[in-house]
């Protein structure tokens, strides 16, 4: 049985003067999951927005909102996101202080856990807790900004955490996504896309077509 492909546009790329209404449309649209880059200005060096802004736009869309905690120490706030209403919590093994306890943490508040790595970072730090991952987050471009190009150099590491993980786990790749870098994605192994900037840079009546595009792949 082949995997669903799943698209999950970051409203990091949405308008933020109009996010409940961009959540709306862009879920009309096509998209399965809503992708939400928290950053905190030390783990990256910009900040974008938190649990007070998840709260206020949860009520736009009840498809699962995917959040990526871009942010230092990050077992924790956990509880406080989950208590936002966001479905799935994705901390940077890179931030945690713990990485095993905040994955089983993340479980048993009920959200499915996910583990995101830097380009330049080991896959080796996932290997003790592999089976108590939900997604594994391969970062495609440094995390911190939108808008940048997708790194070739990250295929090889889909590859490997495809052939790691147990088929249940979802492959995820974040950074530089648009029709050409997901085929290469995709033939990679990974199985969930996140983008930002090629679908809400587009006209919102475009982002219908823009989701199928990146769904074909």
């Amino acid at each position: 049985m082949t995997t669903p492909i799943i698209i999950a546009p970051s409203i990091l790329a949405a308008d933020f003067g109009r996010l409940t209404d961009a959540i709306g449309k862009v879920v009309v649209a096509g998209a399965d999951w809503i992708h939400l880059d928290v950053m905190d200005g030390h783990f990256v060096p910009n900040i974008s927005f938190g649990v007070p802004v998840i709260a206020a736009i949860r009520g736009a869309t009840q498809v699962p909102f995917d959040c990526h905690l871009m942010i230092a120490e990050p077992e924790k706030h956990l509880a406080h996101f989950a208590k936002a209403g966001v479905d799935h919590i994705t901390i940077h093994a890179e931030a945690s202080t713990d990485l095993a306890r905040a994955v089983g943490k993340i479980g048993d508040l009920g959200c499915k856990a996910g583990v995101a790595i830097k380009p330049e970072t080991s896959l080796a730090c996932l290997e003790s807790i592999k089976t108590a991952i939900d997604i594994v987050l391969i970062m495609s471009v440094n995390p911190g900004f939108g808008g940048q190009k997708f790194m070739p150099a990250v295929l090889d590491k889909i590859r490997k955490a495809r052939q790691m993980c147990d088929a249940s786990t979802r492959i995820a790749v974040d950074g530089g996504i648009t029709t050409d870098t997901a085929k290469l994605a995709l033939a990679a192994g990974a199985d969930t896309l996140i983008a930002g900037t090629s679908i809400f840079a587009a006209p919102d009546h475009q982002w219908a077509a823009r989701i199928g595009d990146l769904r074909e792949a």
